[in-house]
């Protein structure tokens, strides 16, 4: 059939049933995403599970899913942090003071977190599109692996306007391993390291741009750890000692900013407060919240097999 024809054909029978049509005429290949609002959880329901968040840079966990992260922490969960690069193009002095500096945020926010232990990767800030994606997923699945991932925390895979190849390199690679990570072909030589397939079966994933979120975190109960995370950020964050420097510029010029307090702690914390979490307040007032962060969330599938099973079956 000539093509046009038939989109022809198909655009007209849309519009005779306009209930399973958009407004441009085509029905939609995946509906919307219904929104879960996830609001703190009572005791450790995840007490035994482990969370590994990744981040291609120092301030990147910091900025889009620090409140969440200590929200499952608290839950329970063991976290892990993973920093792909080692920031080399984003820092003070030379790159290796950039480098060591931002190695040194790593570790104070991941102290802040509440983290046991932090992976730096230290591939080249800016280059990794030049990377073997495939070497980078190979360790991912090593650490999967290692670590019995039960969720990561990470940049959008599928997120629009991403200019950053280090986001969308590093994101690409975490949603390939996670898939293969329970393969039982795959990296055969972790075996006999005593390694076994393992799968991570859930995963928030945080973009700048445009994502299909279905996901509210509610993290006003932990933003103040969101603020002791992005204090940290002092090599290349838009916080670390921001709010000192801007007080003693305003002090220069015979002014001040009463909300930045009468001393550079008070400064510091109140500028992410007032200007950092500004989308986090605006996202948490529309949903009813103080703060909020947002995700497109992948959960496990229902084990319809099991559930069947634990109903239906009978002894012998």
């Amino acid at each position: 059939m000539n093509r046009r024809i038939f989109v022809e054909q198909t655009l007209a029978g849309a519009m005779l049933h306009p209930g399973t049509a958009t407004a441009a005429g085509v029905a939609p290949f995946f509906p919307e995403p219904e929104l879960v609002i996830e609001r703190p959880a009572e005791g450790k329901p995840h007490a035994g599970k482990v969370l590994v968040a990744i981040q291609p840079h120092a301030d990147d966990i910091p900025l889009f899913a620090a409140g969440t992260v200590a929200k499952l922490l608290n839950e329970g969960y063991t976290g892990y942090l993973v920093r792909v690069t080692n920031d080399d193009m984003a820092g003070p002095g030379t790159f290796a003071d950039t480098v060591l500096a931002n190695e040194r945020d790593t570790i104070a926010v991941a102290q802040a977190l509440g983290v046991k232990k932090t992976y730096n990767l230290n591939y080249n800030n800016h280059r990794m599109n030049g990377i073997s994606q495939a070497e980078l997923c190979g360790r991912f699945i090593f650490l999967f692996r290692l670590l019995k991932a039960d969720a990561v925390v990470c940049y959008d895979p599928w997120a629009h306007y991403e200019e950053n190849p280090d986001h969308y390199v590093t994101a690409q690679c975490v949603e390939a391993a996670c898939w293969m990570a329970n393969g039982r072909k795959d990296y055969p030589e972790h075996f006999d390291a005593g390694l076994t397939p393992h799968w991570v079966s859930e995963k928030y994933y945080f973009a700048r741009f445009q994502q299909q979120v279905n996901r509210i975190v509610d993290i006003g109960p932990t933003i103040e750890k969101k603020i002791n995370a992005l204090l940290m950020n002092r090599a290349q964050g838009p916080a670390g000692e921001a709010g000192a420097r801007l007080r003693k510029n305003l002090a220069s010029r015979g002014l001040r900013l009463p909300v930045l307090g009468n001393d550079d702690t008070t400064a510091n914390r109140e500028y992410i407060r007032t200007f950092l979490l500004k989308e986090n307040a605006e996202l948490g007032e529309k949903h009813g919240l103080k703060y909020a962060e947002q995700f497109r969330y992948i959960q496990p599938p229902p084990d319809d097999i099991g559930e069947y099973v634990k109903q239906h079956a009978v002894p012998l």
